[in-house]
């Protein structure tokens, strides 16, 4: 039987077609989906702990829940631990910062994090009677994290071609207002020991649950890290991430502070600190809940993340 030439061109046809399948299938998952709903599940749970102020039941309870959660994701997990003392009481806190690694061969690096901890006193409710309880810290704690913890099963499930180091804080606030140097002690404790190799650049994400989320430019954040936060900005633009705001605010001690100062590590802080707005606060308050948190905040944050940590990789 001689060959049919139609056959050879219908196979060669059915082999293209396969062939850009797999490119195109292969471009859609390059940069996978971040969850929010996952994320904001995973920011409830760590508030049904209820406060996690150092030296509480539920800051015990919440520590063994993100051990457990990076270990069952991350290459390696690090307890990097500390001793504070409490400014009020005087008690002493052995504390622990929290280090899943990705990826921990690969040359260059990226640190992403968040402080775990929440504060042991509400000292700006409005209740002067309820200002010395713990605050349950739903976007003042629970939010960074909640979005580092998604971030962390994306990363099992596709891994990335950088190190990412994602360290959860402890000790961050637990200071004393208008003394900023009180504050960060988890970071601070962390760059002077630096249990890892250094980063090339850190992102910190804070109080970024907010339901009316703003993220203008930190203005420390463009003093160690310009080109980060311009590439940031840029690809906000890019995703169409509105909360993302080109204009440079207010300067903010927070936990990227300590990094570049001790450690020299290029940090950029992300941080909505009007919580709601200019014109009420929830910040340092019981008002701090799940309720006044969104999961399209963590997903704007979270989605900015994940494609900076793939996208990286094409540069």
């Amino acid at each position: 039987m001689k060959n049919n030439p139609f056959i050879k061109i219908r196979q060669i046809s059915l082999k293209m077609e396969f062939i850009l399948l797999a490119i195109f299938s292969g471009c859609g998952s390059a940069i996978p989906d971040f969850d929010e709903q996952n994320a904001f599940s995973l920011l409830e749970q760590q508030c049904d702990f209820g406060p996690r102020n150092p030296g509480s039941t539920g800051y015990f309870n919440c520590r063994q829940f993100l051990i457990d959660k990076f270990s069952a994701t991350a290459d390696t997990v690090l307890l990097n631990q500390f001793l504070l003392t409490n400014p009020v009481s005087g008690e002493e806190y052995n504390l622990t910062n929290i280090i899943g690694r990705f990826n921990p061969e690969a040359d260059k690096s990226l640190l992403i994090g968040a402080h775990w901890d929440t504060r042991p006193w509400a000292d700006r409710d409005p209740d002067p009677a309820r200002r010395n309880e713990p605050i349950l810290g739903a976007n003042d704690g629970a939010s960074g994290v909640a979005v580092i913890l998604e971030i962390a099963r994306i990363l099992q499930d596709q891994p990335p071609e950088w190190r990412i180091e994602l360290v959860l804080f402890d000790g961050e606030d637990m200071g004393i207002s208008g003394d900023m140097r009180s504050y960060a002690r988890g970071s601070l404790a962390f760059a002077r020991d630096l249990p890892i190799p250094k980063p090339d650049a850190a992102i910190i994400i804070d109080m970024i649950g907010d339901a009316e989320l703003s993220i203008p430019v930190e203005r420390f954040s463009m003093e160690q890290n310009p080109q980060l936060v311009k590439d940031l900005l840029k690809l906000a633009r890019k995703l169409n991430l509105p909360a993302f705001e080109s204009r440079i605010a207010n300067a903010v001690f927070d936990d990227h502070i300590p990094l570049w100062e001790e450690a020299q590590i290029p940090a950029v802080d992300l941080i909505d600190f009007y919580y709601p707005n200019r014109y009420h606060n929830f910040w340092h308050t019981h008002q701090d809940v799940p309720a006044n948190c969104s999961a399209k905040s963590l997903d704007q944050v979270g989605t900015l993340l994940v494609n900076y940590i793939y996208g990286i990789q094409e540069e």
